[in-house]
């Protein structure tokens, strides 16, 4: 099997591509038997995730592209637990902290207005949704890595705080109260950008 992220598309927004010319086992309900399975399965999510933590598809492909790296190393520890693709996704959210700590500067890349009218269809005005959405990461931009990855996990991932708390390696309680805190945070935030306005 070969995994690639090719940059495809007008906005060169990294893709990933998988090719096999083994079974498509991926289909199968369970935890994957292999690495490559795991892969073709959860490629697309980790780099969804990864990309609303870091806030650039291009930044978070080379993030993804570190875990599997590692993960193909550990990848008999991996195979044991009881939902591998949680696992990864804890990998992808520890290397994002790692790479925070190493780099203390964080670039945000407004999303353009190409990419946003794709996004959006038609309808709607778009300057308006451009700026609602730079807003928006700005906001998140500002929050504690761990809040922000909690954000990510239940409203972009759509993760219950159970799961959140498993790739955290945290409570649900810890995952409950950073949502409320970083909740409280952007309200506080957009109330005070109201005022300003």
């Amino acid at each position: 099997m070969t995994t690639r992220l090719a940059a495809v598309g007008p906005d060169s927004t990294p893709t990933p591509q998988v090719t096999s010319a083994a079974a498509r086992d991926d289909e199968r309900p369970g935890p994957p038997a292999s690495l490559d399975a795991l892969v073709r399965r959860h490629l697309p999510g980790l780099i969804r995730y990864a990309t609303v933590l870091v806030g650039d598809p291009h930044t978070a492909a080379d993030l993804v592209q570190e875990v599997l790296l590692r993960a193909h190393q550990r990848w008999g520890r991996i195979a044991s637990t009881d939902r591998p693709d949680l696992y990864l996704r804890r990998m992808v959210t520890n290397e994002h902290l790692s790479w925070r700590r190493r780099w203390h500067v964080r670039t945000i890349q407004p999303t353009s207005d190409d990419v946003l009218i794709r996004r959006a269809g038609t309808a709607g005005d778009h300057a308006h949704h451009h700026a609602e959405e730079d807003a928006m990461w700005q906001l998140l931009a500002g929050l504690p890595p761990r809040q922000r990855a909690v954000l990510v996990l239940r409203y972009y991932e759509g993760l219950a705080d159970a799961e959140a708390a498993t790739v955290l390696g945290t409570t649900p309680a810890t995952v409950r109260s950073h949502a409320a805190r970083a909740l409280a945070t952007l309200r506080r935030a957009d109330l005070t950008t109201l005022e300003t306005r």
